[in-house]
């Protein structure tokens, strides 16, 4: 058990009130949880202090090898008061997964568990309340071994932050357009596609900017080798329901392993909807869209949560799918998976953690 030790941060900031909107990772709260990493050492020296500026070694290693790994959860306020996380041992699980391919010490789960915690509880008041809000948790880890030169660093720093946010896309639960990328490559099996990194954004920024340009709020990549089978949204996990069915890209080493997809999956099984974990090519998925057996498509994600699709587009053809507007199911996810986390739907897989 981590024995932590708390600054209290002497000039709090304003919380924003439920007049104010929340745009998605602006607004930061009071204090930071800080954790140092040495080899030999071990994971020491657990504190929550006051929310401000880094100062870290020019030659820190974070800087010019990439070696980091961040994670993103989010706390919510239940009506009847209690705070609540939402399937937080998957983002440790997955964050440790992360750390292992990136040859990032692991952090034990318990110690990072009680470390989100801690934080959480110290900035409870933070907790936005108004419809579609909440607080985002934002745990990552850098190297900071001041040294220029290709090996894992020998000190690392572990950081908390949390930021009060409201929907990740302007569009909130308005379907979105996104443009399938038939020109830049993301990731490919064997590389780090599937492991949480800064890595795996920068190299999405260019199509990124391009899709934005043209209206199109993320980018859908297609596989790094034959350029033929979906992948993943930036931000998201993607699905299609085609002819009744939910389809979705199996989990192949260059995708990340989403917490809300894996949510999804069991919902939609627990439903009794067949669930298909498997490749689905660019070319299945405009027959689907012509024939009119695609029912669906949304993308699942921390962020966003479920996001549905009105509109892809590849190449110079665009679909809209059905009538452009949120589908049935997409509806009954979005219903089911926010109720659950916000307290307000029986949790029937245990999937609520309370921070006390």
């Amino acid at each position: 058990m981590l024995n932590i030790r708390y600054e209290k941060n002497t000039a709090p900031k304003p919380i924003p009130g439920p007049e104010n909107p929340l745009t998605f990772g602006t607004i930061f709260t009071d204090h930071m949880f800080l954790m140092n990493y040495e080899t030999g050492k071990g994971w020491h020296d657990p504190r929550i202090v006051p929310y401000a500026d880094i100062s870290l070694d020019p030659s820190a290693m974070v800087f010019h090898y990439g070696q980091e790994m961040f994670e993103g959860l989010k706390a919510y306020k239940a009506e009847d008061g209690r705070t609540l996380l939402f399937r937080p041992d998957k983002n440790i699980e997955r964050a440790n997964r992360s750390n292992r391919r990136l040859c990032i010490p692991e952090i034990p789960e318990e110690d990072f568990l009680q470390a989100i915690k801690a934080i959480v509880k110290t900035d409870e008041a933070w907790i936005p309340t108004k419809p579609g809000t909440s607080l985002y948790i934002r745990p990552f880890v850098i190297a900071t071994d001041p040294f220029l030169g290709v090996r894992p660093s020998d000190t690392y720093l572990f950081i908390i932050i949390l930021s009060p946010v409201g929907a990740y896309y302007p569009e909130g639960l308005n379907p979105v357009k996104i443009w399938i990328e038939d020109d830049y490559v993301r990731a490919v099996r064997g590389g780090i596609g599937e492991a949480k990194t800064g890595g795996n954004y920068v190299a999405s920024m260019a199509a990124q900017v391009k899709a934005h340009e043209d209206g199109y709020s993320q980018v859908l990549w297609l596989d790094g080798v034959e350029r033929k089978y979906i992948e993943e949204v930036g931000a998201m996990n993607i699905f299609f329901k085609i002819n009744g069915t939910v389809v979705t890209p199996m989990l192949n080493g260059s995708i990340l392993p989403g917490v809300t997809r894996d949510s999804v999956i069991q919902l939609c099984k627990h439903w009794g909807i067949p669930v298909e974990e498997r490749k689905v090519s660019v070319d299945e998925l405009l027959a689907a869209a012509k024939d009119g057996s695609l029912e669906e498509v949304w993308g699942t994600g921390t962020a966003a949560v479920i996001s549905p699709v009105g509109h892809l587009r590849f190449e110079n053809t665009v679909i809209q799918i059905k009538d452009g507007g949120i589908g049935e199911l997409s509806q009954k996810l979005y219903d089911t998976v926010t109720g659950i986390q916000l307290g307000k739907t029986e949790d029937a897989f245990g999937w609520s953690v309370i921070v006390e």
